[in-house]
């Protein structure tokens, strides 16, 4: 009901909302670990298959070794699938706290919880988590969840540490169920097009890499600190092939989702200042999103701008949606602004 008075605020489930909230992004730290480590043991584990190939033993179908005259038994979990293994529950578990987060934070207003700043990215956040988690549900992609997590660990800080707002009503011009249709499809297409970033940012990082001659990225990849680290990740993520149709699948899945969004803002704002278009800073920015994917679309349709350069697109696709969510609302004067923090 919207009779103009104020809603009165449950502040104890305000408190256990931000609880939550900052329960999940502890919990997501706790997986990316565990990805990283179970990247790190597969590397452990190649090294001592390719010791055994020096010392006689013979391959098989399923790329596992055998010594001549060793009675093989029953075949033992390494350390990166007993890795891998738990980091998959732990990120389930961030996100059920992080859902719970958002929902609590909805009861305690008594709206959509994604009427400021803060809440838009949390609820975009947890969507680019579920869209990960259904994406790359696969164990060969299961690795790529802690790529994803790691921008969503740095929205969630950002958004926590100087974005909070603490739980109120929305202004006027908001309390509409416009809301939550609007927001909430741009927030689900904005998390399944962060995944997409992230395949293609992989997908140009292995590629570079992979250019390197045999002796440089060996080289590389045995010399200590950062850099070797990093390399010996790359080397054991995906194929660029799969890396390219993951992020072509986003794409597909999130464009028409993202444009039904815009379409919705647009139905909006006719009802609520009267135009369905006046080239607001966010209505222009979210349009050059737009049609930045619609042109990585078109890329990948087209033979010779396939793979690299359609990448590059969609990299900057994601810039741009980023930009549109951050710069967009705190530093742009525009009829969005008054959302707020």
């Amino acid at each position: 009901m919207n009779d103009g008075t104020t809603m009165p605020i449950d502040e104890t489930l305000a408190r256990y909302s931000d609880l939550l909230y900052g329960t999940a992004m502890t919990v997501y730290v706790v997986a990316v670990v565990l990805f990283l480590g179970a990247l790190a043991a597969v590397r452990g584990r190649r090294l001592e298959q390719k010791s055994l190939v020096n010392a006689g033993a013979t391959g098989t179908a399923d790329g596992e070794q055998r010594v001549p005259g060793r009675v093989e038994g029953p075949a033992r979990r390494t350390l990166g699938d007993r890795l891998g293994n738990m980091a998959l529950p732990v990120v389930i578990v961030g996100l059920v706290a992080h859902i719970g987060s958002i929902v609590l934070r909805g009861i305690a207003t008594e709206r959509a919880p994604w009427g400021n700043m803060y809440e838009f990215i949390s609820m975009t956040c947890a969507a680019g988590v579920l869209a990960g988690l259904i994406i790359l549900r696969k164990r060969e992609h299961r690795p790529l969840l802690s790529f994803v997590l790691l921008p969503v660990i740095l929205l969630m800080f950002i958004a926590g540490r100087w974005l909070y707002t603490q739980a109120a009503p929305v202004v006027p011009a908001l309390k509409s169920y416009w809301l939550a249709v609007h927001v909430s499809i741009i927030s689900v297409s904005s998390g399944i097009l962060l995944v997409s970033g992230v395949a293609s940012i992989l997908y140009l990082i292995k590629v570079r890499w992979a250019a390197t001659s045999d002796d440089a990225a060996a080289a590389v990849a045995t010399r200590p600190g950062i850099g070797g680290a990093l390399r010996r990740i790359v080397e054991h993520l995906p194929s660029t092939e799969s890396l390219d149709r993951l992020a072509y699948k986003c794409v597909v899945i999130g464009f028409p989702l993202f444009g039904l969004g815009v379409i919705c803002g647009a139905i909006w704002a006719e009802a609520a200042w009267g135009r369905f278009w006046g080239w607001d800073p966010k209505e222009t920015v979210s349009f050059i999103a737009w049609v930045i994917y619609a042109a990585y679309l078109h890329a990948r349709a087209t033979a010779g701008w396939r793979s690299n350069a359609a990448a590059w697109i969609n990299v900057a696709g994601f810039v741009a949606m980023l930009f549109n969510l951050f710069i967009i609302n705190l530093v742009v004067s525009g009829l969005h602004s008054y959302a707020g923090l």
